[in-house]
This record gives structure tokens, C-alpha cells and sequence, in this order.
């Protein structure tokens, strides 16, 4: 996506640095003031007047169809020294990022104007017919310096807009296809002020904590530093005869004048292209821990402070109901009923009604309990994975100038996580069983195996998918083998070793003996599902604007980088959750149904149908202009993978709050 650009050494120097260096920026990040503290992602580069500056190229991307492809997929000019790709962390491949060298050459403040690159070999049918495609398709070029995309700004109406890479031409109403060759790249820098070393803190992570002045103690001449990338491409006709003699990098013999209103260069079958380039370097005011503000810029900030006020009133009734279930009926209900003496207790049972006449079958084993108990496990492992992550993110440890670490540390995350699926999903099975642990080994298999085996089926189903379209986002055999490599042998021990933990814990004893024979549960008036399902709608409640966001994030290649404002969002979705689970665990008891274990995990976890819904409806009312069943498919895969993660953690937190919820209301019921 757009805002995945950045150095591949930001996660590694973040974890790296020792418990007291993260205690350190922990605290800075909550004790400072206005804008964030952020932990470096890289070190600034000084330039010496006249040092090269290597432009560097992504995937060509598209909203049309989500589909990533090799740069040098099109028949584009090639470096001199033939295509190196550039080391790429896993987050990186796992994006589909290919970040390949290019022929663009610069000299750091040094002007340059028609520079000759290249001209391409006559357009084969083929080279023909793929370049049009991609045209229609709406394909964009992303080119990088130091770290930066190239930012295009384009004029409509009264506003400027801003966008990340350039689009390789453009189709007209005659139906013909015009080719951007020429671009004008505008870089802007900013010198090197201090004289022995620097202390730069900025609010994307891209920046240093001492950067020594290398360049300027030997040459002693002043560093120069790239904090901006800009672009604007042309389509301009060139004289295939003034090229015949030129090599990369000559002067063009004639003046280009760069138009970006106009087209000239059409595209035609048989006939080469030519490209060229220009560059201009302005001395900018702009420090390099503010470079990333462009791409940044937060919009819509009142947005998010509406849908973080909107959870906070629909939390604010929930917390009301709990309230009054808690001090009202139970208190006054428990105090009734422990006030009688025995006799009285007796003849009271047989009036009562509601949740004191399942005492004896409120605990009864549920149905499929080892699923349940591994569907557990992995929630919670799911939802710590993401709690820690937009945590760190938030503090700044995963800036988009760190591209890919915020993927790598989601799988990191998960990876460590597994000690905390195994223990939890052993204990609760444990429990379930009344103290005995066998067949804790088998559970925690089905926890390693259980998630992580979905993800593998869709994923590898979206694989292939991608390997027949030869897309750049298809991820290598190698890097399967690598995924597998670190769930086999970091994921897996550690979920077994939570498990062997889990085992060995004391298990939760239950407040009230199980009868033997089942209570029958009276009909309902209504299908019980129903409202579980209904449930979902409160949590989705709590986090559908934040949704938009993302959702166009992921898709429309928008930034995201609030969060801060996500962090807040996730914290009230698990307290709204809690809540509403809660709430549904008493009403289910009020009418003697005793089989509360699953209700209680689906009537939160039941969002992800609302999420998967506002899936559907993104795709189509949004993402109109998605083309193609693979395209669509790949978006439905995407989605049901991400929704299966939701609901297994949102349902964990829904189960988790009612078993203690029964488990305080049953322990304080006194009984013979």
C-alpha cells in the first residue's frame, strides 16, 4: 500500500536495544507533550554535494484490482547493471513488496534537465497488448528515494490533491493509449546542521538517536539530507532519430517541455519508446524528523473522536444493564434467599424462577468442549497479538518509514503469543473436566493447529490464485517453507509448553455441584440464536467508523497511521464485548437455559458477521471499480480471514467475562 515505505532495519534496532532502552521511550512517549515520541526506524543519510542518489522501485499497484505486479513486468527501461532486488524483511514480501534498483541516477544538488535513459526495443504484440491492460487498469509506478515515495500533487477544483506514485498513462476519449515517459523528479533537502552529532526525535521513527557527522569531518564540506520526493510525470513525443547515438544518461539534444496537461507519446504496436528524466533540488525548511508529515497528515480527526464518543455512550448503557443486574436483582435476590434458614430455603425453591433454579446444571460439561476450549486459546492469542501490536504501534516501533514491521510484528507477536493459547486453552479444559488434565497434549495440537490451519487453507487458496496471474503479491515456496519453519518450530513448542503449564495449574473449581439428570429447558418464546446474533450489532456499533479507515487503508492505498485513536477503538470493543456478553449470560439463565457456554462466545463474537456484511457492501458500493473475478475473490479471502481472527478474539472475550460473571454469581449462592 501507499504507506509502506521505510527502512527494513526499524524492528530489528527497536527490539534490539535492550528492557531499560524500552522502559526509557515508554515513559518519554507518555510523558511528552503534542506531538509523539517515536523510537528511530533509520539513520538520516548525509549527501555531500555531488554524491549518487539511486531512485529505487516497488510493485506497480491498483486499486482496480489489488493485484501487485514486478516493475519490470512492462517494458520499461533497465538499469545498466541489471536488476538487483533489495533486501526485504517478511512483512515486506508478504505485502507483495519487490523493491528492485532502477536507472534513475541523481547527483545530490545537482540540477539536471533531459536526461536520456532509454529507448525500448520496437513494442511487441504482447509488450503491446500488456501495456494497454495495464493502463485500463489504472496501474500506478512507485518510485522510492531514501525511503520516500514519490509524491504527485494534482489540482481539482480548489483542492490540491496528494497521491503516492504516478500512473503509467493515460487512455483518451479516442481510445488511445499515451504513455508517461518523461518525468520531472523534485527532491527536497535540508543541511546538515549540527557539527559532531545529532539527537533527532521525530514522530515517524524515521530518524536517529546520534548520527555522527562522517561526511562533513573528512571533506568538511556540510551533509545534505533528503526530506522530500516529488513527481510529475508528461507524456512527450521524441525524435527517435536524436536517440539513435545517445547512451543512459546523455543530454537529450533538444529542450523537453514537460506539460503534465498534455499527452504526445502514444503507445503503438512496432514502434519504440523513449524515456527521460529531469531533476531539481530545493533547499527546504522541512527537519528530517517532519520529512514523513506529508504522508501523514492526519485528516479527519474529529471522525474519530465521534466514533471513540459513540462507543462511550453505547458502553455507558451497557454498563448501566450490568449495574443494575449486579446491585439490584442479583444483590437483593442473594441476600433474600442467604437471610431464610433451611426450611424456608426449601419451600422458596420450589417457588423460585429464573437463574437460581439451574444452580445445578449451570456448570454441566457444554457440548464439543475441546473445541471450545482450543477456539479459546486461539482468541486469546489472537487478541493479544493485537493489543501489543497497535500498542508498540502507537509508541511508534512500527512507522510506515519501517515498511513491513508492522506485518512482521503482528507475526512475531503471535509466534511469542502461543505460550499464552496453550496455557489458557489447557486450564479451561482442565477445568471443564474438574481437575483432570488428560488429553491436554491433544488440545494443545488443535490450538497450534487450529487457526493457523484456516489461514493456511484460504491463503494458500489466494496463492494460487495470484501465481496464475505471475503477481508480485504471491508469496514464494520459499517463504511458505519459512512460515511453516516458524510455526513448526516456534509457534508449536511454545504452545505446548503452555499447555505443559496449563496442566500443571490448579484448576477453577466450580461454586455449586452438577446434577446428574439434566434440567429440561423450557421453551422459549423465541429462537435463543437469534439473539446472539442480534448481539453483534452493539459491538460493531463500537468500531464501524474506525472500520471505514482501515478498510481504506487496506484497499484504496489511503494512510493509516492513528493508532492511537485504533488503540482506544480496541480497548472499548473489548469492554463493550465483555459487556454485552455478560448481559445476553444472565438473560439466557433468567429463563433456566443453562447451555450459556458457546452462547456466551458467539453473541460477542457474532461482530464478524457485521464486519464480513460491511465487507460485502465496501466492496460494492467503494470498490466499485474493482475489475474481475480474481480481484473479487481475493478481497472475499482477505476479508473472511481477517473476520475469522475477529471473531474468534472477540468471542473469547465474551466467554471469558461470563464464565467469570457465573462464576462470582453461583459462588455466592449458599446450598446444602
Amino acid at each position: 500500500m501507499g504507506f509502506t515505505s521505510g527502512s527494513r532495519a526499524g524492528m530489528r534496532s527497536s527490539f534490539g536495544s535492550g528492557f531499560w532502552f524500552l522502559v526509557f521511550f515508554c515513559c518519554a512517549a507518555f510523558l511528552r507533550s503534542g506531538d509523539g515520541f517515536y523510537l528511530p526506524g533509520s539513520y538520516p543519510h548525509q549527501y555531500i554535494v555531488g554524491s549518487d542518489l539511486s531512485v529505487k522501485v516497488n510493485s506497480l499497484t491498483s486499486i482496480e484490482t489489488e493485484i501487485p505486479f514486478s516493475y519490470y513486468s512492462l517494458p520499461f527501461c533497465r538499469p545498466r547493471e541489471g536488476i538487483k532486488d533489495s533486501a526485504e524483511n517478511l512483512g515486506e514480501l508478504l505485502m507483495g513488496d519487490r523493491i528492485e534498483n532502477s536507472p534513475y541516477l541523481f547527483k545530490m544538488f545537482t540540477n539536471e534537465t533531459d536526461v536520456f535513459v532509454c529507448q525500448t526495443n520496437p513494442l511487441s504484440t504482447d509488450d503491446f497488448n500488456l501495456l494497454k491492460k495495464r493502463i485500463d487498469e489504472m496501474y500506478q509506478v512507485n518510485v522510492i528515494l531514501e525511503n520516500l515515495p514519490a509524491i504527485r500533487y494534482t489540482k481539482k477544483d480548489d483542492f490540491v490533491l496528494r497521491w503516492t506514485g504516478y500512473p503509467i498513462g493515460v487512455k483518451t476519449s479516442e481510445n488511445a493509449y499515451y504513455v508517461f515517459n518523461h518525468l520531472k523528479f523534485t527532491v527536497l533537502v535540508h543541511k546538515y546542521e549540527e557539527t559532531n552529532v545529532a539527537r533527532v526525535v521525530g514522530s515517524t521513527g524515521d530518524a536517529a538517536d546520534v548520527i555522527e557527522t562522517s561526511e562533513k569531518s573528512r571533506s568538511g564540506k556540510p551533509g545534505w539530507m533528503v526530506v522530500g520526493f516529488e513527481v510529475v510525470p508528461c507524456s512527450v513525443l521524441h525524435n527517435p532519430d536524436k536517440t539513435k547515438n545517445l547512451k543512459m544518461y546523455d543530454k537529450y539534444p533538444a529542450k523537453i517541455q514537460c506539460d503534465p496537461t498534455t499527452v504526445a507519446m502514444k503507445v503503438n504496436e512496432n514502434q519504440p519508446i523513449t524515456f527521460t528524466y529531469e531533476v531539481t533540488f530545493i533547499e527546504s525548511d522541512i527537519k528530517w524528523p517532519s520529512r514523513w508529515d506529508a504522508y501523514l497528515k492526519m485528516e479527519g480527526a474529529k471522525v474519530h473522536w465521534f466514533s471513540i464518543l459513540n462507543s462511550l455512550m453505547v458502553i455507558a448503557f451497557l454498563a448501566g444493564i450490568v449495574l443494575v443486574i449486579l446491585l439490584r436483582t442479583v444483590r437483593r435476590d442473594l441476600t433474600r434467599y442467604e437471610e431464610l434458614d433451611k426450611e424456608a430455603q426449601a419451600q422458596m425453591n420450589e417457588e423460585l424462577s429464573g437463574w437460581k433454579l439451574v444452580v445445578g446444571d449451570v456448570f454441566r460439561t457444554p457440548s464439543h468442549p475441546m473445541l471450545l476450549c482450543v477456539m479459546v486459546g486461539d482468541g486469546v492469542q489472537i487478541l493479544g497479538m493485537a493489543v501489543v501490536t497497535i500498542f508498540f504501534a502507537a509508541l511508534g516501533f512500527m512507522s510506515p518509514a519501517s515498511r513491513g514491521t508492522l506485518v512482521t510484528g503482528m507475526l512475531f507477536f503471535y509466534l511469542i503469543l502461543g505460550i499464552a493459547a496453550g496455557y489458557v486453552a489447557v486450564r479451561m479444559w482442565k477445568t471443564i473436566k474438574g481437575g483432570d488434565h488428560s488429553g491436554w497434549v491433544a488440545v494443545s495440537w488443535r490450538v497450534a493447529c487450529f487457526f493457523p490451519g484456516i489461514a493456511f487453507l484460504i491463503l494458500t487458496t489466494l496463492n494460487f490464485l495470484l501465481w496464475g496471474s505471475h503477481s508480485t503479491g504471491a508469496i514464494p515456496i520459499s517463504l511458505f517453507i519459512v512460515l511453516l519453519l516458524l510455526w513448526f518450530c516456534i509457534s508449536l513448542p511454545l504452545t505446548l509448553a503452555g499447555g505443559f503449564l496449563g496442566a500443571k495449574a490448579s484448576h477453577i473449581e466450580f461454586p455449586v455441584r452438577t446434577n446428574q439428570i439434566p434440567r429440561e429447558i423450557p421453551q422459549q418464546k423465541y429462537p435463543p440464536w437469534l439473539l446472539v446474533i442480534g448481539a453483534g450489532t452493539l459491538p460493531f456499533g463500537t468500531l464501524f467508523i474506525e472500520l471505514f479507515f482501515i478498510m481504506s487503508s487496506l484497499w484504496m492505498g489511503r494512510v493509516y497511521y492513528v493508532f492511537g485513536f485504533l488503540l482506544i477503538v480496541l480497548i472499548l470493543l473489548v469492554v463493550v464485548c465483555a459487556e454485552v456478553s455478560l448481559v445476553l449470560t444472565y438473560m439466557h439463565l433468567c429463563v433456566e437455559d443453562w447451555k450459556w457456554w458457546w452462547k456466551s462466545f458467539f453473541s460477542s463474537g457474532s461482530v464478524a458477521i457485521y464486519i464480513f456484511l460491511y465487507s460485502i457492501n465496501y466492496l460494492i458500493f467503494d470498490l466499485k471499480s474493482l475489475s474481475g473475478p480474481v480481484s473479487a475473490t481475493l478481497y472475499l479471502g482477505y476479508s473472511l480471514f481477517m473476520v475469522t481472527a475477529i471473531m474468534l478474539a472477540t468471542g473469547t472475550v465474551g466467554f471469558i467475562s461470563s464464565f467469570c460473571f457465573v462464576h462470582y454469581l453461583f459462588s455466592s449462592v449458599k446450598l446444602d
